[in-house]
């Protein structure tokens, strides 16, 4: 069991964290509320280590540590990995999904760039979709349809960060926008980096980007009709508040590089409220359709991971093993 304490810890740092998550979380069971928070904690201080430091490659080579660690049962004597030893004891998270979410980190410290859309999905997965997977066995819920549905709303989220956060990025050297959008557009990237502006081109972009991500918001939406009844209020108010970051950056016309859409705590609960009635009319319908279609491909791998009959751990795969030993050479390098 998850020790009061440390689950008191993981929830303060989410109160103050991600304030998105947490407003939609109080709409949850507390059957999944509790580990959702440990979840989110443990993702929270991972994803802090790698981007509040120069050296990432060391940063996720001790996030490598701290992970298998607490897969041995042996966490470091810090609440978030308490928690979440306990948590990987009593859900029986399959290692693979964490480990997808080290892997986009891994992909964040190579400072990698995307030749498409494919390639932005494929980093999404890692480090979104693979934390809806995660909630879905929080849920009890390991079948592939809805298991897709939620990677669905991890991508479409995770879109919705990178359209919100263009100019953030940008000035920090970060490019998630499409290489090849990018070139049909006209737009140099190291020109955009080195002077990042607001440009016709550039909300084009962005706006390209958030009608992808409406479109898996749509699709994700047969998968929160089709969740447990109790969990549907929490996710579908996560799902509306992201979605309305995108709106707001629609609102500011696009230009998310001299201004950061926001959403007010009054709109939050706005939000969460609608979501609460929605899935409760929800209930008396039957299942949409889109519940069955195909997992978009840059997921397939999550949701095989997660499902009820995969193994819980599994060895790591030879692109993972890859960038983890380059990490470690560039390590051992910049400190020789």
């Amino acid at each position: 069991m998850i020790a009061p304490a440390d689950l008191a810890h993981c929830a303060a740092s989410i109160r103050t964290g991600s304030h998105s998550f947490h407003a939609a979380s109080r709409l949850l069971p507390a059957r999944v509320r509790d580990p959702a928070l440990v979840l989110y904690a443990f993702c929270r201080l991972a994803d802090d280590a790698v981007d509040e430091t120069a050296a990432k490659g060391a940063a996720v080579l001790r996030l490598r540590d701290r992970l298998d660690l607490c897969y041995q049962g042996r966490p470091l004597n810090a609440p978030e990995d308490r928690a979440f030893a306990a948590l990987i004891a009593e859900w029986g998270m399959p290692q693979a999904l964490p480990e997808a979410l080290l892997e986009g980190f891994a992909w964040d410290a190579e400072g990698r760039r995307y030749a498409d859309l494919s390639g932005v999905l494929a980093y999404s997965a890692r480090v979104a979709a693979a934390v809806g997977a995660m909630m879905c066995v929080l849920m009890r819920v390991r079948d592939a349809d809805r298991l897709a549905r939620a990677c669905d709303l991890g991508l479409a989220m995770q879109l919705t960060n990178i359209a919100r956060d263009v100019g953030e990025d940008a000035r920090a050297g970060r490019l998630y926008l499409p290489l090849d959008w990018l070139d049909q557009a006209g737009v140099d990237p190291g020109a955009f980096l080195a002077d990042p502006r607001p440009s016709p081109q550039i909300a084009a972009l962005t706006r390209r980007l958030l009608d992808h991500a409406d479109r898996l918001y749509a699709r994700a939406d047969a998968g929160v009709a089709a969740l447990p009844l109790d969990c549907r209020p929490g996710i579908a108010a996560a799902r509306h508040i992201y979605a309305a970051i995108g709106t707001r950056v629609a609102q500011n016309g696009h230009d998310s590089i001299t201004r950061r859409a926001r959403t007010s705590g009054g709109r939050k609960l706005v939000l969460a409220l609608r979501a609460f009635a929605g899935a409760a009319l929800a209930q008396a319908l039957p299942w949409p359709a889109t519940l069955h279609a195909r997992p978009t491909p840059e997921v397939a791998f999550l949701v095989n991971a997660a499902r009820q009959d995969a193994p819980a751990r599994a060895p790591r795969s030879e692109a993972m093993l890859e960038i983890l030993a380059q990490l470690a050479q560039n390590d051992r390098q910049s400190r020789a």
